[in-house]
């Protein structure tokens, strides 16, 4: 299995906007969505963003064997003391769950962007935090803090990728 994975340059956005539907699908679960009378997600708020607003936004396509096999959003953090990056969005198709895919991005990603990371999910989504905690766990040996936003309950974990290569090496 050849995994790969490439910033989405403007020309090939429909890609990410395609893969969001299957992603909007899965949070269904979770979120109260709907599709509209055509059977489509609406359109994700803020994605044209990823490739209209300068150097902050790295919209990433997951590929697997040179087919689409998911997506990453990440976000460089402006004057935040959230940390330098956020993990916006992050999706496997099912097809290629339980391969090491998923795990293969995240880590490449963090590895890319090196500084203080947050990634978050949907409280209600059992999978995601059991996926990023093993995944973060994995690649910071258990150097990590995670915390719950006050208002919605949803955990986010914290680390740092420069102290986890400084201890790796």
């Amino acid at each position: 299995m050849e995994l790969g994975l490439e910033r989405v340059p403007y020309e090939r956005k429909t890609v990410i906007s395609r893969l969001m539907q299957f992603y909007l699908y899965d949070f269904t679960r979770y979120l109260d969505i709907h599709v509209d009378r055509s059977g489509a997600f609406p359109e994700y708020p803020g994605l044209e963003a990823y490739w209209n607003s300068g150097s902050n936004k790295y919209p990433y396509l997951i590929t697997c064997d040179g087919h689409p096999a998911g997506f990453a959003l990440v976000d460089r953090l402006l004057r935040s003391p959230e940390g330098d990056f956020y993990m916006t969005e992050f999706f496997v198709m099912q097809k290629y769950r339980r391969f090491g895919v998923g795990t293969w991005a995240a880590h490449r990603l963090f590895d890319m962007f090196p500084g203080d990371w947050k990634v978050s999910q949907v409280r209600a989504n059992t999978p995601a935090r059991t996926f990023w905690r093993r995944v973060i766990g994995e690649y910071t040996n258990g150097i990590y803090e995670e915390r719950y936003d006050h208002r919605q309950g949803n955990p986010s974990q914290y680390f740092n990728t420069l102290k986890v290569n400084n201890v790796n090496d």
